[in-house]
């Protein structure tokens, strides 16, 4: 299995992932999003595993300026936007290859074994 975890570093349920992984002795590869970023191949991946950009984007972020505007942008510039920007993506985005969850989802992961 080869987990990546793509997070922030002071988010509680990033940590919490880790945690999950480490425990059952899973090596994971740990991205912080906000200093590396994800490419734009990694983010079409996971946007197609969890079923859209919609299913990405933290509706709790901080930035309600930059979240506002997503809302409007037009759908062909929404994804540029977010990967400029990914302090609005819903954190922890685990992969296992082509699979991917968005958020804390111990149930999935358990299946990934």
């Amino acid at each position: 299995m080869n987990i990546q975890i793509f997070g922030k570093s002071k988010c509680f349920e990033s940590k919490k992932a880790e945690r999950y992984f480490k425990e059952r002795g899973i090596k994971v590869q740990f991205i912080d999003v906000i200093e590396k970023g994800m490419s734009r191949g990694e983010f079409n991946s996971v946007k197609q595993a969890v079923g859209g950009l919609e299913d990405m984007i933290d509706e709790n972020c901080k930035d309600r300026d930059l979240l506002a505007l997503i809302k409007y942008l037009a759908e062909e510039d929404r994804d540029e936007k977010v990967l400029e920007n990914t302090r609005l993506i819903k954190t922890p985005v685990v992969r296992n290859g082509r699979l991917a969850t968005v958020g804390y989802k111990p149930e999935i992961w358990k299946n990934w074994q």
